[in-house]
């Protein structure tokens, strides 16, 4: 088949949640007998769109990254002075370090959710964000993992959630 004398007509486009039939008409001439033969090529396709979850994809973007520099600091924090965050006017600061601490753990567990019932992980998302935020969850729980980890074996024991009197006490 000459590549040359393919002719491929394309669709009107689709729209973004629809499914749609869509028709390519191929038209070639064998090299030996010079016969044109019409063949009609015919694919069904749902294009990839963002599922329901567009609030929530939102909420897990504006959480994360919040809670993500905010782990890097108490991660710091902690590897430094052997204790967390200070707890800041009211409580402020503790409290935001706990909520980020279940945010990217939430973020981590909706992505091997996920991944475990589709076989990839969250969406890209707008801009990226969402893909963005959940490698940086799961680069923030390695850390995670790597601090407490060092922290156990230097001192025997992690900060608990509530200030103590070795810490802020």
């Amino acid at each position: 088949m000459d590549a040359s004398k393919m002719l491929l007509l394309s669709p009107p486009s689709t729209s973004q949640l629809s499914l749609k039939r869509s028709r390519f008409v191929v038209t070639y001439k064998r090299p030996r007998s010079q016969q044109s033969r019409r063949l009609k090529v015919q694919a069904m396709a749902k294009e990839t769109s963002e599922s329901g979850d567009g609030v929530v994809a939102k909420a897990a973007i504006a959480g994360g990254l919040v809670a993500n520099p905010v782990i890097a600091w108490s991660l710091y924090t902690l590897k430094t002075t052997g204790c967390g965050l200070p707890p800041g006017p009211g409580g402020s600061i503790g409290a935001l370090e706990g909520v980020s601490y279940l945010v990217v753990v939430g973020i981590v567990g909706w992505s091997l959710y996920t991944k475990a019932k589709t076989g990839s992980g969250l969406p890209n998302g707008p801009f990226g964000l969402l893909g963005a935020v959940e490698g940086l969850s799961f680069l923030s729980l390695l850390a995670i993992l790597v601090v407490f980890g060092l922290q156990f074996f230097q001192t025997g024991s992690i900060p608990g959630p509530l200030p103590s009197d070795q810490c802020f006490g």
